[in-house]
């Protein structure tokens, strides 16, 4: 029963992926033919994007694209995770803590994403050397994957079974323990899907603050370059790169969490 169930999620992701590619062929074909004479579209259809990829190889994307944009996307999801992780830890040592946290949780995932970046900019300013980290990518990145973590945490720990965190408290365990022996094991499938969440995020953060001109380098700096070029191919190249990234990291997360939480899809652990 489950194999079909495995079976069956597989096959209609693969039917929506397959259904995705034929609707961009559509509208690519039908809605923005080449120009006359030119054969410039600027909506060019998936097998002219797939071969200017099969053309370019791997190197051309990651050297001065990728690189710098995951060096920096991953400094921010891991400094976004963590701060989320022991201020939603802190709400339940801390009970009276969390209307603040979960304001400032909510306050973070509000705000112009813009406009704080332009303010980033000025105060913590780009990379310092071309191929260096920007601090601004690294700050967004943290920023976007903050308010899913905080909330996840927080509902995973308060999903604790009660009669387990009394049985922790009749034989004379504290907060602590009862945050390390229940409440973190129950909070582990909702923190795994945050992070999740929270792979593409911290990637469009880091792409936002390379846009925004914090660096000379990555994926954001390549977009620049390339909308003042007739070149749609590697534009769409660059941008399809970006989402098979991005869908292959949450992917991952996405079999780490069923790996490390069997128990959540009903599998002996």
């Amino acid at each position: 029963m489950r194999v079909g169930q495995r079976l069956a999620g597989s096959l209609a992701g693969i039917i929506g992926v397959v259904t995705l590619f034929v609707l961009w062929a559509v509208v690519a074909v039908a809605g923005f033919p080449p120009d006359p004479g030119t054969g410039f579209t600027p909506v060019p259809p998936p097998w002219t994007v797939l071969s200017e990829m099969a053309a370019a190889g791997p190197s051309a994307f990651w050297d001065g694209v990728l690189r710098e944009t995951l060096m920096e996307a991953s400094v921010g999801f891991l400094w976004g995770n963590l701060i989320a992780l022991l201020l939603a830890s802190l709400v339940l040592l801390v009970p009276w803590l969390e209307p603040v946290i979960m304001q400032i949780a909510v306050t973070t995932y509000c705000l112009p994403v813009v406009a704080v970046g332009g303010i980033s900019i000025v105060v913590l300013g780009g990379a310092e050397q071309p191929g260096d980290p920007s601090k601004t990518s690294i700050f967004l990145a943290a920023l976007m994957v903050f308010f899913t973590t905080v909330v996840g945490a927080v509902l995973g720990f308060k999903s604790a079974d009660r009669a387990s965190l009394d049985v922790v408290r009749v034989y004379g365990g504290s907060v602590w323990t009862q945050l390390v022996k229940v409440r973190l094991v129950a909070a582990v499938p909702a923190i795994l899907n945050a992070l999740q969440i929270a792979v593409p995020t911290a990637i469009l953060g880091a792409v936002l603050g390379e846009y925004l001109g914090s660096t000379d380098r990555g994926v954001g700096r390549t977009l620049i370059v390339l909308q003042g070029k007739p070149d749609p191919e590697r534009l769409w190249a660059v941008f399809l790169v970006c989402a098979l990234v991005a869908l292959a990291g949450y992917l991952l997360l996405g079999l780490v969490a069923r790996l490390v939480t069997p128990w959540v899809a009903g599998r002996a652990g």
